[in-house]
């Protein structure tokens, strides 16, 4: 397994402990004193919605450096809490951890790691690399049932198609942890079951009628015409002062930022772009 250079610079002081018999959490000194500061600052916050504190918990990781492949360290499957760099998801998966941790009493690191736990794994149990919320149209799902998001892109107009979302399956070269024959048949099954499943989108073109109903702090996901792929991308929603909405996201571009152009304007330079998927934190 080939690893980032970022992650040979660091993997000495990397941690290995287990919070509960079955999960061991993956971590950095700096990643721990990234959360008690971040955590202390967070703590001060009055929001007087749960979407404007998901948006003040967004921007508060503005700046951090966007960085591929984070969950990807070692042979086998841990929690990995990474807030030194971000990818568009795992940005997603810590802004929504903070905001259930910000909720209990129990807000230490290991409180906040099995809230990270509970959103990245396939009904909140981490049982090797399958147990992973590949794709993003399942982890949306999947936390649904949780309670945590709810799916609100049939409310918007969306409309519903069929597609065969096997990417991984199809490209079992690009991902490391399917070398084993194991973690490769147990994608296979995952592809099949979501095989059964329908997408619902809001086509790009539909997206400026209905931008008046989505608010700030909603998740969005950038479906995609690639082949066997759900989606490409994602972030959240931001309203900004001209009244648009922008996306608040981990971009590929460097860091963590704000869109200087509206969603609407953003999606049309993406040629793969099909539309959105919308999903709204309940919590």
């Amino acid at each position: 397994m080939i690893l980032p250079m970022w992650f040979k610079s660091i993997s000495i002081f990397l941690f290995v402990f287990s919070v509960t018999a079955h999960c061991q959490i993956t971590f950095t000194p700096k990643d721990s004193s990234l959360f008690r500061d971040k955590m202390a600052d967070l703590i001060q916050l009055h929001e007087n919605s749960a979407s404007d504190s998901i948006v003040a918990i967004g921007k508060s990781f503005l700046a951090t450096p966007y960085v591929e492949k984070t969950l990807e360290i070692g042979d086998t499957e841990t929690l990995v809490v990474n807030l030194r760099g971000l990818d568009c998801t795992t940005y997603v998966e810590n802004v929504l951890a903070f905001g259930l941790t910000l909720k209990t009493e129990d807000q230490s690191f290991q409180k906040f790691a099995n809230n990270l736990k509970i959103i990245r794994y396939r009904n909140g149990v981490l049982d090797g690399y399958p147990s992973r919320l590949h794709y993003f149209t399942d982890w949306i799902r999947n936390n649904e049932k949780k309670g945590l998001i709810k799916d609100i892109t049939s409310d918007l107009n969306g409309v519903t198609s069929e597609k065969a979302i096997n990417f991984m399956g199809t490209h079992r070269s690009l991902y490391p942890f399917l070398a084993d024959d194991e973690n490769f048949e147990a994608i296979q099954k995952i592809e099949a079951e979501l095989a059964k499943e329908t997408l619902c989108i809001l086509p790009q073109n539909e997206i400026v009628n209905q931008e008046h109903l989505i608010q700030s702090g909603d998740i969005i996901a950038l479906a995609t015409s690639i082949k066997g792929l759900d989606v490409t991308h994602t972030g959240f929603a931001i309203r900004q002062p001209s009244g648009r909405i922008h996306l608040l996201h981990a971009s590929s571009s460097g860091q963590v930022e704000i869109t200087e152009q509206p969603l609407v304007d953003y999606l049309k330079k993406i040629k793969s772009n099909i539309g959105i998927i919308v999903a709204r934190p309940t919590f």
